[in-house]
């Protein structure tokens, strides 16, 4: 590790050091922002994690978080509340290898669709069940706060750039890379390219998994309809494009203005919610296609250019 390596993730303690004292300020509302925030950070992180250097675009965090979500709702009565975050990640983990083993040997669109209709197979196959057993949602009541959420979202999401800073520096990140840029120049390179890939996916299948087994107590009342909403998926993908992939830290550079963008529109236009953000997603594509990392590494190499012509 090189000192600068070392500096900034010192650097990075503290920044986490000091959002997790958010909860102490006594603002509900802010309180509530910053829940939304890290959750967000967190989904949008892991995702870039695999869709960032493979350049495969993964609509399946829905499925993996109702997973989660599901996973608390059913095992709070029977099981310690701290045990359920963990058996959600090897759940989210286990399908995440299945899905990969199944659709990571397809690419482009063909990947997109099917990683977007997971979340509605899942979801279908919970709604038959609950009709044959004659339930409908499920309701989660612990003694677990908002707070608690907060900083178990933050720990969770300080592991997240944890992982992935392990991940950039090790073999795998540079197998990883290769792919992106020319996966076949890497299958003749001797990579195991379907290992690699579905290794990494799974990464983000246990995260989302978690990040829903510990929002599980916010929500209170769990069925299919909230638990697996597609919009999550898209969101997650239109906050970490709209950061940036490049950067470990670009997601969360999209995360906190689209967050407080969203409140805006959903406060203004509830009704148009899904269009509204099909054409945010559109406008990122076309206007900032390597987004806010993008802007800056451009504005960087123009600095760097005058200077060397000077």
């Amino acid at each position: 590790m090189t000192g600068t390596e070392a500096r900034n993730l010192a650097l990075a303690a503290v920044a986490f050091a000091v959002v997790a004292c958010l909860p102490l300020a006594g603002s509900a509302y802010w309180l509530a922002i910053g829940v939304t925030i890290a959750m967000y950070t967190v989904l949008a992180t892991s995702w870039a994690l695999f869709s960032g250097p493979t350049h495969y675009i993964s609509l399946a965090t829905a499925a993996f978080f109702g997973v989660g979500s599901y996973t608390t709702a059913i095992g709070i009565e029977h099981l310690p509340y701290w045990t359920l975050p963990p058996i959600a990640g090897v759940l989210g983990a286990v399908l995440a290898a299945l899905v990969g083993l199944a659709t990571l040997r397809l690419s482009g669109v063909y990947f997109v669709i099917f990683t977007l209709g997971l979340a509605e197979l899942v979801r279908q196959v919970i709604i038959w069940f609950q009709n044959v057993s004659g339930t409908k949602g499920l309701y989660v009541l612990t003694s677990i706060t908002e707070a608690h959420i907060f900083w178990q979202l933050t720990g969770l999401a300080a592991l997240v750039y944890l992982v992935g800073w392990a991940i950039w520096r090790s073999r795998l990140g540079f197998a990883l890379r290769i792919i992106g840029d020319d996966e076949e120049v890497a299958r003749h390179s001797g990579i195991n390219t379907a290992g690699a890939k579905v290794l990494l996916f799974m990464v983000p299948g246990a995260v989302a998994a978690i990040t829903g087994a510990i929002l599980a107590p916010r929500y209170v009342y769990i069925e299919p309809a909230t638990a697996f909403t597609p919009m999550l998926s898209f969101q997650v993908v239109i906050m970490a494009l709209l950061g940036g992939t490049s950067r470990l830290w670009g997601p969360l550079v999209g995360v906190i203005p689209f967050t407080f963008l969203w409140e805006a529109i959903s406060a203004s236009f509830p009704n148009q919610t899904t269009l509204l953000l099909g054409i945010c997603f559109l406008l990122i594509v076309y206007l900032l296609p390597k987004g806010f990392v993008g802007l800056l590494q451009a504005a960087r190499k123009r600095v760097e250019t005058r200077e060397a012509w000077a």
